[in-house]
C-alpha cells in the first residue's frame, strides 16, 4: 500500500487541533490558536516519524506519554502542576471520545485497505473523514461537559474571593450563584454582591453606615467631605429581585479581585462589588454573591 506522509500529517494536524481546541474549551483556559497549532504540528511530526521503519524508537510507551505532556504544555502553558494534569486528562478523554466517534464513521462507510501502525490508522479514505470524526466527538463532548457542569457538588458551589481596593483586601466566601447576571448598565461590568459588613476593611466607615443616605441623594456635607477620594470608584446598580423590584445597589469598581477555588487562583480587574445593606444568610455560610459568567471569564 502507497502512504502518503503530507496526508497523515494533514489528518493528524487537523485531529489534534480539534482535540486540543475541544481541550481548552472544556477546562476554561485561554485559547491561544497559534499554540494550538504548535502543539497539533508537533503531534503530525510523531505521527510522520512513526511510519519511518528506522525510527522505531518513536512508538515507545514512555515517548507517547511524554509526547502527550509536551502538547500540552505547549497548548496551554499550565502555571502548576495540578493544571498540568488536569488538561492532561481531559486530553487523553477527548482523544478517547474523538477516537470513538472516528471508528465509528470508519464501521458505517468500511473504507478499504486501512494500514495500522504505530497507534495510527491510515489507508484509502478521505481526509474529510477524519475532520468529520472530529468534528462529531466535539459536538458530543461539549454537550456531555455542559450537562455534568449544570450539576455542580456543593463543594463546588463555593469560592473564596480576595478584594482589593485602594490598597486594602478583605477575603469573603461566596456563593456561585447562575442566576447572578447583574451587570452595570453603563459600563457593562459584572457586580459581584458582598455583605456590607465584610468590606469595612477596604472602604470608609462613613460610606459603610450611611449606604441609603447616599442612594437617595442625601446632602450631608460631612459624607462627601471624607469620601471624595472614593466617589468617582462608586456607580449605582439598579436591580430587580423577589424580595425587592427596582432596588439600587452601591458598587464600587475594585482594583482587583482575586478568585480561589480548588487550590487554583485567578486574577480579575473591571468587577464591581456591590454593598449589600443586609445578610446574605442567617447562618453566614457565605457572605458573597457571584455570578457564574464572571467565572467564566477567568
Amino acid at each position: 500500500m502507497t502512504i502518503y506522509l503530507d496526508v497523515i500529517l494533514m489528518e493528524n494536524l487537523c485531529m489534534n487541533y480539534i482535540i486540543l481546541f475541544t481541550t481548552g474549551i472544556v477546562s476554561k483556559v485561554k485559547i491561544k490558536k497559534i499554540r494550538i497549532l504548535i502543539s497539533s504540528l508537533l503531534g503530525g511530526i510523531y505521527a510522520v516519524l512513526s511510519f519511518a521503519p528506522i525510527l522505531e524508537i518513536y512508538s515507545t510507551f514512555l515517548l507517547k506519554i511524554i509526547l502527550s505532556i509536551t502538547m500540552v504544555y505547549i497548548a496551554f502553558n499550565p502555571k502548576t502542576v495540578k493544571a498540568l494534569l488536569k488538561n492532561l486528562i481531559l486530553f487523553y478523554l477527548i482523544s478517547f471520545a474523538f477516537g470513538g466517534c472516528a471508528f465509528c464513521l470508519l464501521y458505517f462507510i468500511k473504507p478499504q485497505q486501512i494500514l495500522y501502525r504505530n497507534g495510527y490508522l491510515t489507508g484509502t479514505y478521505p481526509l474529510k473523514i477524519a475532520i468529520l470524526g472530529g468534528l462529531v466527538g466535539y459536538i458530543i463532548v461539549t454537550i456531555a461537559f455542559r450537562i455534568v457542569k449544570v450539576k455542580l457538588s456543593k463543594k463546588d458551589m463555593f469560592c473564596e474571593v480576595e478584594i482589593k481596593f485602594k490598597g486594602k483586601n478583605t477575603i469573603i466566601k461566596a456563593l456561585i450563584d447562575t442566576g447572578n447576571l447583574l451587570k452595570d448598565p453603563i459600563s457593562g461590568m459584572p457586580v459581584i454582591v458582598v455583605e456590607k459588613a465584610e468590606l469595612r476593611k477596604v472602604i470608609p466607615e462613613k460610606i459603610i453606615d450611611n449606604l441609603s443616605a447616599i442612594l437617595t441623594g442625601q446632602n450631608n456635607y460631612e459624607i462627601i467631605e471624607e469620601t471624595k477620594e472614593y466617589l468617582s470608584k462608586f456607580r449605582v446598580i439598579p436591580f430587580s429581585s423577589l424580595g425587592k423590584q427596582n432596588g439600587l445597589l452601591l458598587g464600587f469598581i475594585a482594583d482587583e479581585i482575586v478568585i480561589k477555588q480548588d487550590e487554583e487562583q485567578k486574577s480579575l480587574k473591571q468587577i464591581i462589588v456591590g454593598i449589600y445593606d443586609n445578610y446574605l444568610t442567617k447562618n453566614g455560610t457565605y457572605t458573597g454573591l457571584i455570578g457564574l459568567d464572571i467565572l467564566e471569564r477567568c
